[in-house]
């Protein structure tokens, strides 16, 4: 299989809102090895584009999640600038095939992080702050009819993030402990803790910094890394209207139009 005519294929479909079919009917040999390389081949064309990545996403951090894939360890994807919106604007629903919404505490990094052998220590230290955030996801896939290569391919399932207005620093949070509250159009839909994040937040980005190592990769300064949902992602249509709620960071609010 071509990596490159694959990456091109899934940005053609999100270009396009035209999801494609599920790539590991498509092509029953592709791994999740293949997967990456699928991925790295969209940012390499990104960059060319006149994108820039401004962070990392990591997905499937819940045990649920990880069942549901029958896999034992997270995937990531990259954050570009063209995803990020700003708090208070709304997200065009027409731009997106099938975005579902997830709660995320995110990272702001002031250190370079590159592993093999990162600790939650070492998170701690490269950490200038945490912000609440809302990640849309989406898939290129047609029905979210994925398998973790798919989804890995897919770049994460990343679409569009918002990141709160506020930044508290990382020592005067318990990141496990931290609460969230997830409304839909007035109602609550989804609570949890961080917790929920591959048993702490921190741990999620330190698989990440590790994971890296392997392309020879780093977090670097400055970048924003969302941790991972702390509850199941919800689906978005237009006139909806997201609220999430996180003790000791605030509220950061969500409409669709």
């Amino acid at each position: 299989m071509d990596h490159r005519t694959i990456a091109a294929e899934l940005l053609r479909a999100e270009a396009t809102q035209t999801p494609i079919d599920t790539l590991t009917d498509t092509y029953p040999d592709l791994n999740v090895e293949d997967a990456y390389q699928i991925q790295l081949a969209q940012v390499d064309m990104q960059l060319k584009m006149g994108h820039k990545v401004v962070g990392k996403k990591i997905g499937l951090t819940s045990k649920g999640m990880q069942q549901l894939l029958g896999v034992n360890e997270p995937d990531y994807g990259h954050l570009f600038e063209h995803m990020l919106l700003m708090e208070g604007e709304p997200c065009r629903r027409d731009q997106l095939i099938w975005p579902r919404i997830e709660g995320e505490l995110a990272f702001v990094l002031k250190d370079r992080l590159k592993g093999p052998g990162v600790n939650i220590a070492d998170v701690y230290r490269a950490t200038a702050g945490i912000m609440p955030a809302i990640e849309i996801v989406d898939s290129r896939i047609r029905d979210w009819k994925i398998k973790l290569p798919d989804t890995v391919a897919d770049n994460g399932s990343s679409a569009r993030f918002v990141l709160g207005s506020r930044m508290v620093p990382v020592e005067e949070l318990d990141l496990r402990h931290i609460g969230m509250v997830l409304e839909k159009n007035g109602e609550m839909v989804n609570n949890g803790a961080g917790a929920a994040v591959w048993g702490h937040p921190a741990a999620a980005v330190a698989w990440l910094a590790n994971k890296l190592a392997a392309y020879d990769i780093a977090l670097e300064p400055g970048e924003i890394i969302l941790s991972g949902a702390i509850t199941a992602a919800v689906d978005a249509n237009a006139g909806d209207v997201f609220t999430v709620s996180f003790h000791s960071l605030g509220t950061l609010n969500l409409k669709f139009i």
